[in-house]
């Protein structure tokens, strides 16, 4: 990929990171801690124990999601970094621009890509 194309990611990729660290920074209320808002957040005592497990168990999905797509997003930018951006990490073959356009962390082709989730499945 040329310097201009992977500029113009690079650029995609930093805006994407900025506005997913604003949303994670505002769903803790700042500095405090994803465990603290939970437990403030659920500390009611009218909320039955298992309203309170099952609703601290999607804070804390939504947490691994968050900090999943920041890994990606930072391993992309480290692929650009590296001029190995736009090619599938697996096969090497070169990933095509719409789908980099859709997914700029995009790490592998389709059919890569496809593989991976069916093997993790």
């Amino acid at each position: 990929m040329d310097t201009s194309h992977a500029t113009a990611f690079k650029q995609k990729l930093e805006h994407q990171r900025a506005d997913l660290l604003a949303q994670i920074a505002q769903q803790r209320g700042g500095q405090a801690s994803r465990v603290e808002v939970t437990a403030e957040h659920f500390s009611h005592p009218e909320d039955s124990h298992a309203q309170v497990t099952s609703e601290r168990e999607v804070e804390f999905a939504i947490n691994e999601h968050e900090t999943a797509e920041l890994a990606a997003i930072d391993k992309a930018l480290a692929r650009i970094d590296a001029g190995t951006y736009g090619h599938c990490i697996d096969c090497n073959a070169r990933i095509p621009e719409a789908r980099l356009a859709a997914a700029p962390e995009a790490a592998r082709c389709i059919g890569c890509q496809e593989q991976a989730e069916h093997t993790h499945h």
